[in-house]
């Protein structure tokens, strides 16, 4: 049968369509090649390659590096290129050059199997030195150590690493697969929001930009939150965005002044969907080097996640979990544990170390109590099973043969185990024996002992979450445990007006190996619950929020969304030690820009305009005059 032409033409473009082509890294550039890609197959062809002089030697070769690789270059030593030689040999490493040669492949036994271009060599014809470089801060080599301090001044030449260039292009291509899979086999709507906004209540702290009209200013947004909900009020049904956030927190480790997040909001849509959505989202833009995840995630409450790990954010990639044991010292007669169970949320509860007889020292278990008792404010005492299978702790004197046997059992302890036992108020007891859960970790990995796999992957959703929380200043008072937009479960709804402190939220976190990466929630899309959940329970000032409150007074759907910390994740796949690595260009620890010297001062004719006039703490105005 004969096909159509037309069709044959749409089956070659569908085709087309199917299989992209590998990027094409030499368009609309004077390079034929790029220094990563000449192989065997290239030889006898004349190439013409640009890039940095990475290594010189003795004039007889060089190492030019791009972006993608390396290509080892001939230096020529015959008389009619000697002008060649000496450009090549007096270049200054990481100066730019131009080389244009033939490919030749390397003499035999000369090859190199630790180099993608290992089997040729490129004999350099004519050269150019595009720009030469000065003597440099420090070697642009992986392995040579610097201060953080020092890779930021000078950030631009940190970026030539091959660590950082793999990191960001890894970045690009995560973000470009999650763009195709909501924007194309989704249908979302990529919207860019406002970065001019004005304050929201609650939250963290927003950084204020000065406006011309007296004592008004502008808020830089911590998120896209609002105007994300006003989109599905205005019935764009799917929105996503790679949206900037910023958020005023001072000198918090591992957090910047501004960071990116993969926003997205949904109308019609319930919590089960915004996770299937997710895990779909992740699968398809996982990396494939790094193993493919399983979905659905695993789920747990946050009341689950607190009494077994301690934390709203466990890492699931080992044991340890934390284990009540109220029931079996409750008939023992030890003061300080009948004392904690005779309160309305008391307990006693323990974590047990594997092997942490032969792995820590003594040292090491009075680090971990000192820090559960300056932390938590939480007494520790321990429990180690010795060889013979009996019981050393200065409890041991107040429990029988049937209690010790039953604490054994209960924590699944096996010779040279130790045991952290703690009793108290439920929460306390739990954050204490959590964050010793962590520190014991790293303290077994340090002396030798393998816990958590680095290559492995662990997603988990932490759901349930309180809507409100007590204010840590006041706790008769309450706070969004998330924000004010979050809604409350269908079960708990009647609680709201009743009982506050007992509603549970439509809140959803993504935990990646004790991480959070992501948090959204089911949105409250009634006015009228939105303005008694202002006024009546935060006790704030909805006419901030009026454009809001409004807006879903005109038939706003029900929806709901997810962000997820795009820095973050990313320094996950990669295992980077902070986020900072896996940004182009990120702030210091306390937030300021070494390479620009930013934030920086400006003149008092600069500030006339916006009415503000600068009070000088006093060490200050001194520096300034000196």
């Amino acid at each position: 049968m004969v096909l159509p032409r037309l069709l044959v033409r749409a089956l070659h473009r569908a085709a087309a369509a199917a299989a992209p082509a590998a990027p094409d890294f030499n368009s609309f550039v004077t390079r034929t090649n790029t220094c990563g890609e000449l192989r065997s197959a290239h030889v006898g062809q004349k190439v013409t390659l640009y890039g940095w002089v990475q290594y010189q030697r003795q004039g007889l070769f060089l190492v030019l590096r791009d972006f993608q690789g390396l290509t080892q270059v001939i230096i020529p030593q015959d008389e009619a290129h000697s002008h060649v030689k000496e450009l090549l040999s007096n270049a200054p490493v990481e100066s730019v050059v131009r080389v244009t040669g033939t490919v030749s492949p390397r003499p035999l036994g000369q090859q190199n199997p630790k180099m993608p271009t290992g089997d040729i060599e490129v004999k350099a014809e004519t050269a150019e030195i595009l720009n030469s470089c000065k003597k440099l801060p420090f070697e642009i080599k992986d392995f040579i150590k610097k201060s953080e301090a020092l890779r930021m001044q000078y950030r631009y030449l940190d970026l030539r690493s091959s660590r950082l260039q793999a990191t960001l292009r890894l970045r690009s291509a995560v973000v470009m697969r999650m763009r195709e899979y909501l924007c194309n086999l989704h249908g979302f709507v990529d919207v860019e929001t406002p970065t001019l906004f004005k304050r929201t209540p609650g939250g963290a702290k927003e950084f204020l930009v000065p406006s011309r009209e007296a004592g008004k200013f502008y808020s830089l947004p911590q998120s896209p939150q609002q105007f994300k909900q006003l989109l599905m009020v205005g019935g764009l049904d799917r929105y996503f965005q790679v949206a900037r956030c910023y958020r005023d927190e001072g000198s918090r480790p591992d957090r910047q002044p501004e960071f990116t997040q993969i926003d997205i909001e949904m109308s019609f849509v319930d919590q089960a969907g915004i996770q299937r959505l997710i895990e779909g989202l992740l699968q398809h833009s996982w990396p494939e080097d790094r193993g493919s995840i399983i979905t659905p995630f695993p789920s747990m409450t946050y009341e689950e996640a607190l009494a077994e790990y301690g934390t709203d954010k466990p890492d699931t990639r080992f044991g340890m979990k934390i284990v009540d044991i109220s029931d079996v010292l409750r008939g023992s007669n030890i003061h300080f544990v009948q004392n904690a169970l005779s309160y309305p949320h008391g307990s006693v509860r323990a974590i047990c170390i594997p092997q942490g007889m032969r792995y820590l020292t003594n040292k090491d278990l009075e680090s971990l109590k000192e820090s559960a008792k300056s932390q938590f404010n939480q007494e520790i005492m321990e429990i180690i099973r010795r060889p013979d299978v009996s019981l050393k702790s200065l409890l041991t004197k107040f429990l029988g043969e049937k209690e010790q046997s039953e604490l054994i059992q209960a924590l699944n302890m096996q010779e040279d185990d130790v045991v952290l036992l703690a009793a108290g108020g439920h929460k306390q007891v739990c954050s204490a024996l959590g964050a010793l859960r962590l520190l014991s970790a790293d303290l077994l990995e340090a002396a030798g002992l393998a816990l958590r796999d680095p290559t492995a992957f662990h997603f988990l959703w932490v759901v349930d979450f309180p809507l409100f929380l007590p204010k840590a200043e006041n706790p008769t008072e309450l706070e969004s445990a998330h924000h004010p937009f979050t809604a409350p479960h269908p079960s708990d709804a009647s609680l709201l007006y009743s009982d506050p402190t007992k509603v549970r939220s439509q809140h959803y976190d993504l935990v990646l190996n004790g991480n959070e990466v992501g948090g959204g929630s089911i949105r409250i899309h009634s006015a009228e619950q939105q303005r008694f959940v202002l006024e009546k329970v935060l006790k704030e000032d909805s006419e901030v929020l009026s454009h809001l409150i409004e807006a879903l007074e005109f038939g706003a759907p029900p929806h709901g969304g997810i962000a997820l910390g795009l820095d973050r994740l990313i320094s996950l796949i990669v295992g980077a030690p902070s986020i900072r690595d896996v940004i182009a260009f990120p702030k210091s620890f306390r937030g300021r820009d070494l390479m620009g010297n930013a934030p920086d001062y400006v003149t008092p004719e600069e500030l006339e305009p916006y009415h503000i006039q600068v009070s000088w703490p006093l060490e200050e105005k001194e520096a300034k005059k000196n």
